[in-house]
């Protein structure tokens, strides 16, 4: 696939105002009915130990609820914990204190042993990507029915915010003896919704369920997750009534969107990236030891660092995405209180110094490399700038379109030498950095392994103190920009467009919808 997307700068980037959720503006709720929201990529298996995509989070927030979750001010609060953690012996103790009368979806009682009996198995699972998100674990004891106390070999500052994420998603023990390793064909958890039925690149289906302790909040009969991987179709089917609520509306679309009658548009910023993943040492796949891979790019980082040079982040997020993104050069979101001029630092657009950083490298140019990037049509948009801008800096790229879930089992595989995908991102940098550029770790697609790197990010995951872990996560940034495994690009907003039908919709900065209080108003169609 050529190189055939002109990159025009245009205006500076504007201003957006967060809008994170859907009130009812004083019009009355309708009790019942099927709403449908067309996800733009399939989840992949609906397993919280294992799970690695965005859109599965989607899901599960309406069916597998968390000990703690992000409000609308991006802070943490308790969902099934009754209150934020406790911590003591120096931060080697943290007291979770659990919330009371409490049923999963199958009848089964939440208490301090259910949440013991996932949260061993997010640690101990063969394939489990949470084990380094929940940090080193020596021991966990339940007290009593409802406190779940968590010992550290050494003081673990990011598990509140893991815990607000899939690592404290918690499944019902009955359905994880009676399923294993196939729980992810039927999650059970608690949540206002339970699972009913997937039909696979078709849809997932969820019905309210009346064991939810908060049933009284929930208005819904089901939702249809309906998969729609072309932001033109999901579109159409918004204005059309077909759907009710749609994610990652296109840049394409937005503006029009908003302008129409009878929809609106939720946006707010990302604590994640979209990026471009070199693969530098993943010849066995995610977690196993790096190997060495005999090409220029994975060879060397100056070859790297002439691709990094050869972007111009600023004119692609406003050519290719009209402004609605910002540009992102570390994966420490620069609106969290770990941002510092240094995880902020760009390194600037110079194709002149990027050629020659690759006659330094002893490479001749132009360099061909292929980029493996999902099918769609902002994709493509994104990786056809991409051919055309990175040319100056002597590079051929070339494209390779593949569906979404066959992109995640390629990267898994190491089996790509670029690969272009995102991140949805975490509050805690933790979330964002350990597990991509620490060695062997579970989302280090990269087969990254750098020493320097994993010792600074695991000083900063033992620090308490905001300053100190920004500086950390700052020196941290530095070094892995020496070495460019991944080149951050931008960060997209959040673009949920949905029926103004419809209330109770919220989409936050972590990039996950939430319709668990989602409901027809009155007097809709």
């Amino acid at each position: 696939m050529g190189a055939c997307y002109a990159v025009q700068p245009r205006p500076a980037a504007v201003e957006h105002a967060d809008r994170t959720s859907v009130g009812s503006g004083g019009r009355q709720v309708q009790q019942g009915g099927d709403l449908v929201m067309g996800l733009s990529a399939e989840p992949d298996v609906l397993d919280p130990t294992t799970s690695s995509s965005l859109y599965t989070r989607y899901v599960m927030s309406s069916i597998c609820e968390k000990l703690y979750d992000l409000d609308a001010k991006t802070e943490l609060v308790p969902q099934l914990a009754s209150a934020l953690p406790t911590l003591s012996d120096g931060g080697l103790t943290v007291t979770i204190p659990l919330r009371q009368g409490i049923e999963f979806a199958d009848g089964t009682k939440f208490d301090a042993a259910a949440v013991k009996t996932t949260l061993q198995r997010d640690l101990t699972k063969k394939d489990s990507a949470r084990a380094s998100e929940m940090g080193p674990v020596q021991s966990i004891d339940t007290p009593d029915d409802h406190t779940v106390v968590l010992h550290y070999k050494t003081p673990f500052a990011p598990i509140t915010a893991a815990l607000a994420d899939r690592a404290g998603m918690i499944m019902s023990p009955a359905a994880l003896k009676k399923y294993g390793d196939d729980f992810g064909n039927h999650p059970t958890c608690v949540g206002p919704f339970r699972f009913v039925k997937r039909v696979p690149q078709t849809e997932i289906v969820v019905r309210r369920d009346p064991r939810y302790y908060d049933a009284k909040d929930v208005h819904l009969d089901t939702i249809t997750y309906r998969i729609m991987t072309d932001a033109n179709i999901r579109a159409a089917n918004l204005r059309s009534g077909q759907v009710q609520v749609i994610d990652t509306v296109s840049a394409q679309d937005v503006d029009a969107l908003r302008r129409e009658p009878g929809i609106g548009l939720l946006q707010v910023g990302s604590l994640g990236y979209q990026g471009v993943t070199f693969n530098v040492g993943n010849t066995r796949g995610l977690g196993k030891p790096p190997g060495k891979i005999d090409t220029p790019e994975a060879r060397d980082a100056r070859v790297r660092r002439a691709f990094e040079l050869s972007v111009d982040r600023t004119a692609l997020v406003n050519s290719v995405f009209n402004n609605w993104a910002e540009p992102a050069c570390s994966g420490v979101a620069p609106d969290t209180e770990y941002a510092t001029t240094a995880s902020n630092h760009c390194p600037a657009y110079d194709p002149k110094r990027a050629r020659q950083l690759l006659r330094a490298a002893g490479v001749r140019t132009p360099l061909k490399l292929t980029m493996t990037l999902t099918n769609t049509p902002d994709t493509l948009r994104l990786g056809q700038a991409l051919q055309a801008m990175v040319k100056k800096g002597g590079f051929d790229l070339r494209l390779q379109a593949v569906e979404y879930s066959t992109l995640l089992d390629q990267q898994d595989r190491g089996d790509f030498d670029l690969l272009q995908l995102g991140w949805s991102g975490r509050i805690d940098p933790h979330g964002n950095l350990y597990t991509f550029l620490a060695t062997e770790q579970g989302n280090n697609v990269a087969g990254y392994s750098n020493k320097e790197v994993d010792a600074l990010l695991a000083q900063a995951a033992q620090q308490t103190d905001p300053v100190q872990r920004g500086a950390t996560y700052g020196q941290a940034v530095t070094a892995v920009q020496q070495d460019d495994p991944i080149v951050y690009l931008y960060r997209q907003r959040n673009l949920t467009a949905y029926s103004t039908d419809v209330t109770g919709i919220s989409a936050y900065a972590d990039g996950v919808v939430r319709l668990g209080t989602a409901a027809f108003v009155k007097g809709a169609h």
